[in-house]
C-alpha cells in the first residue's frame, strides 16, 4: 500500500504563488530521501503527505483512504522539524500521550510507548523528564512518538538538523532499522551529504517541481566522472537542481526514473 499524491497543488493563501502545482508523487517502499534547497517545497509536500494540510487541488491517498479522513492520519507517522518537550512529562509519558491523541486507549498507549522507546534505544531513559534529555535524545523521542501508534509510513522533516556527526550516524542507523522492520520512510533534508548515499531512493524537489526521482545509484550517476567519491552526492545534486532550474525556465517536463529497491 503506497502513499500517493496525485496532481496536488497548494498555496498558503489565495493571493500567494503556489508552492506545489499539479505535483504527482508516490512514496514507495524502503528509505527515500527528499532533497532540495530551502524554500523548494519539501515541508509543504510532507505536511500534505501527513494530512496536516489539505491540498487546494488534487488528492492525497494511502490505498483507498484519503488524507482528510481520521483513518488516514492513524496510518501515517509525522515528525516535524521542531520537537516540543512537554513540561513535567517523562519520555514514556510524552510518547504515550501522543498515542492517546492518535486514538489509542490509555493502557494501549502506555504499553506501546515503552516498545517505541525501546526501538529508538531510549529504554534507559523512559522515566527521565524530557526537558533533561539531550537534543539527540529528544529527536529520538520524536521518532518514538511518530511510531507509537503502529503507522505504516514514516515522514520526517529535517530530522538531523542541529545534530553533530556522531548523533547523525546514530540517527541514520535508527532509520535504517525501522525501514528494515517494514516501515517505508521519507525524510527531507537540504544537506545532500546527510542521507543520500544510504537511501534506497532519492527525490529532488526544486521550485516545487520534482527534477529527479529514482534509485540512489541513478542519482549518483549524475555526478561528474572526475569528482571524488566523497563529493559524488553533492555534485549530482548540484547538477540536478541546475537542470531543474533550466526545465522550469523552458517549461520542459521534469526528469523521472522509476523506483527500484536497491540493497
Amino acid at each position: 500500500m503506497h502513499l500517493q499524491l496525485d496532481a496536488v497543488s497548494y498555496a498558503y493563501g489565495r493571493r500567494t504563488p503556489r508552492i506545489l502545482d499539479n505535483l504527482t508523487h508516490t512514496i514507495s517502499d524502503g528509505f527515500t530521501v527528499l532533497l532540495g534547497p530551502n524554500g523548494a517545497g519539501k515541508s509543504t509536500l510532507l505536511k500534505l503527505a501527513a494530512g496536516v494540510n489539505q491540498p487546494d487541488a488534487g488528492t492525497v491517498r494511502l490505498g483507498d483512504v484519503s488524507s482528510d479522513q481520521a483513518a488516514y492520519r492513524a496510518r501515517v507517522a509525522w515528525m516535524p522539524q521542531t520537537i516540543t518537550t512537554m513540561t513535567g512529562l517523562t519520555a514514556r509519558e510524552q510518547v504515550a500521550y501522543t498515542g492517546w491523541l492518535k486514538g489509542m486507549s490509555r493502557s494501549e498507549a502506555w504499553e506501546a510507548a515503552a516498545d517505541a522507546l525501546h526501538r529508538v534505544e531510549l529504554t534507559p531513559h523512559v522515566d527521565s523528564k524530557t526537558r533533561r534529555l539531550s537534543g539527540g535524545q529528544v529527536r529520538r523521542v520524536g521518532v518514538a512518538s511518530a511510531l507509537v501508534h503502529g503507522a505504516g509510513v514514516l515522514l520526517m522533516d529535517e530530522p538531523t538538523a542541529g545534530m553533530d556527526p556522531t548523533q547523525r550516524r546514530r540517527f541514520r542507523n535508527l532509520i535504517l532499522r525501522i525501514v528494515d522492520d517494514g516501515v517505508p520512510a521519507l525524510i527531507s533534508t537540504h544537506d545532500v551529504t546527510d542521507l543520500a548515499e544510504e537511501a534506497d531512493q532519492v527525490t529532488v524537489l526544486d521550485h516545487g517541481a520534482i527534477t529527479f526521482n529514482g534509485t540512489t545509484d541513478a542519482f549518483l550517476s549524475h555526478a561528474s566522472a572526475h569528482v571524488s567519491a566523497a563529493r559524488r552526492a553533492e555534485d549530482a545534486y548540484t547538477t540536478l537542481t541546475a537542470e531543474g532550474d533550466a526545465e522550469l525556465l523552458t517549461h520542459r517536463a521534469p526528469r523521472s526514473e522509476p523506483f527500484r529497491r536497491v540493497r
